[in-house]
């Protein structure tokens, strides 16, 4: 069974139908971004349902529905959270360690996830407490953190020193690093506590070894990928634009448009990539050393469709040259070509110039004079005649 199209795809495509020139027809455009016409028309037709041109549910109301009752429900579940946690808390001959009620309440139907974020707890120290029997050691720990938050909620401003001190008043004798430490692992920090400081504007520590080394070949589809970003200024402001290209044909098999740059955009990119391509599992997605690269939103993307990152070095453009090249292309045959009104305006004649000229109709010298959909096209019909 095919996997579907990205839903940026298809809007993208709608978008190009809806603002076409006179004479150009719906066959024409469906040719031109490699769907069936039928198909191109259904989600023209759904598009009408959803901007109110003609009647029917549209996927924003249905989504809209499904997101409240999913909210209802969550909420309804944090409030258990909290009626529970308040009557467990007043219960003072107990250490208030809360994850005997996380356990409770798991029994009961709510989810660790959604009581641990109401409490504000993390879930792996649960989880090893859930498999291994609270000990002695434990026991007084949990006492002693408890009279350090009492100390910590009756007078924020207090350092571990000070609570340790209410705590050994309280009858909890602890020595000063034990107190530190509980302190650290619960973030039970005084209020006129030192701010961080951030960076300074370096570029972060690498999360990939640099596995292409500016060899920008490929011996087949899916086993290199380049990605980068790109962003050019409209009377509405920027437009950015993450595109992920396959060194093995140069086509853009995946990309994504939005008005702000950060992860999420290359997250999108990667997973709009994925789902057009197929079995990616093995398959190098190679970058700068851009913060949304290094995100761990996009390391996890990674994971998830069984995939390896590469990065290249703090600022060696080369380390990225293919990818640089596109964007030139870009830049040169869209971007630069007028001033752009409207960020929609210039997303349509992206999405145009990439699907109708730069995969059907630019040739290029490096593909044997072919564009890339045709060489991906021939090349792969002999490895199957081969096979």
């Amino acid at each position: 069974m095919p996997k579907p199209y990205p839903s940026e795809f298809r809007d993208d495509v709608v978008r190009v139908a809806r603002n076409r020139e006179p004479g150009v027809t719906i066959e024409q455009i469906a040719r031109d971004f490699g769907v069936h016409p039928m198909t191109l028309q259904k989600w023209m037709r759904r598009a009408d349902i959803d901007d109110g041109v003609k009647p029917g549910v549209t996927r924003t109301d249905s989504a809209e529905l499904r997101e409240a009752k999913k909210r209802i429900r969550l909420l309804e579940q944090e409030v258990e959270v909290l009626r529970r946690a308040a009557a467990y808390l007043s219960q003072a001959h107990l250490p208030k360690t809360l994850y005997p009620l996380v356990k409770e309440l798991a029994v009961d139907g709510i989810p660790v996830a959604v009581t641990c974020r109401v409490l504000k707890l993390a879930r792996q120290p649960y989880y090893r407490w859930l498999a291994t029997p609270i000990t002695d050691a434990e026991l007084v720990a949990a006492h002693r953190a408890n009279a350090l938050h009492t100390a910590h909620v009756d007078d924020p401003e207090f350092g571990y020193r000070f609570l340790v001190d209410e705590a050994r008043v309280a009858g909890e004798p602890m020595a000063e690093r034990t107190g530190w430490a509980i302190c650290r692992d619960n973030g039970w920090w005084s209020t006129f506590g030192k701010k961080s400081r951030g960076k300074k504007g370096k570029a972060g520590p690498p999360v990939h070894d640099d596995l292409v080394q500016r060899v920008f070949t490929a011996d087949a589809p899916n086993q290199v990928w380049l990605t980068d970003i790109t962003e050019h200024r409209t009377a509405e402001g920027k437009l950015y634009l993450c595109a992920v290209k396959d060194l093995y044909s140069n086509r853009i098999v995946g990309y994504s448009i939005d008005s702000r740059m950060n992860s999420r955009l290359a997250v999108n990119a990667l997973n709009n990539a994925v789902a057009r391509r197929g079995d990616v599992a093995g398959c190098v997605l190679h970058s700068d050393r851009g913060s949304q690269f290094r995100s761990r939103k996009l390391v996890h993307a990674l994971l998830r469709h069984s995939m390896v990152g590469s990065i290249g070095r703090v600022g060696a453009a080369g380390d990225n040259a293919a990818m640089e090249s596109f964007f030139a292309l870009l830049q040169k045959n869209v971007l630069d070509r007028r001033s752009w009104d409207t960020r929609e305006e210039l997303r349509i004649a992206i999405v145009t110039w990439i699907e109708r000229t730069y995969h059907r109709r630019r040739r290029q010298a490096a593909l044997g004079k072919l564009t890339p959909i045709e060489y991906e096209t021939i090349m792969t019909t002999n490895v199957a005649l081969a096979a």
